[in-house]
């Protein structure tokens, strides 16, 4: 008899155990979702400035067009290409700045969790692509200032030369970092720091607390 109740008390202790796991196992997994949607909206916070500030920079860049296009002459013709280059490759910056947004808005950490991890992949990806895009523009800053009213006729060789040497290594280093920004390369620490500009380590905080979800749905 006392086997017995020592066999039932004991079934009933570990039946209270399990369900205080269970239900530590529960808020766990509900602190770590938090923990991610706050990340998440980090990024919405960052994209919304982003937003905001690439139409302000839009704008002006278009006045500037649109004034040198308005009073045209051929000494316009270098401020002209690469501000009109600097402005497609910042209207590309907006486009993927207002689609992240969305992607960021949609994504829901009490849904499946694999098509969060996909919808954060995507995300990382993209802004991954956007940072490749934006080194774009750098060779164009070193060329908008020129006039043919004076370069190169009017200044000397070194100058020439040293517009030459200054706007190639601008190119070669544009190149360089278009082609270096990789999912390989991601863990190398210049990487890091051009993606996080681009809002990439709160996408990074919610893809490793996306991982601890998942690994509490296979306990």
């Amino acid at each position: 008899m006392e086997e017995t109740n020592f066999v039932l008390l004991w079934k009933d202790q570990y039946e209270k155990i399990d369900q205080s796991l269970a239900i530590n196992k529960m808020l766990l997994k509900e602190v770590i979702s938090k923990k991610a949607g706050s990340a998440i909206r980090s990024l919405i916070r960052f994209k919304t400035r982003g937003v905001i500030a690439a139409i302000i920079y839009l704008i002006l860049l278009g006045m500037a067009l649109y004034y040198a296009i308005s009073y045209y002459s051929t000494a316009a013709n270098y401020f002209i290409i690469s501000i009109g280059a600097i402005f497609l490759i910042n209207v590309k910056a907006l486009y993927d700045y207002v689609r992240h947004l969305i992607w960021a808005n949609n994504i829901d950490f009490n849904g499946s969790i694999t098509e969060v991890q996909e919808k954060l992949t995507r995300l990382q990806l993209s802004i991954l692509q956007h940072s490749r895009i934006m080194v774009l523009q750098l060779p164009f800053w070193t060329i908008f200032y020129l006039s043919d009213k004076w370069f190169p006729n009017v200044v000397s060789w070194n100058f020439i030369i040293f517009q030459a040497l200054f706007t190639a290594s601008f190119s070669w280093l544009a190149y360089w970092l278009y082609k270096n920004q990789t999912m390989e390369n991601a863990n190398k620490k210049w990487v890091k720091t051009l993606i996080e500009g681009s809002g990439g380590k709160s996408v990074q905080k919610a893809i490793d607390f996306a991982r601890e979800i998942e690994n509490f749905k296979q306990l």
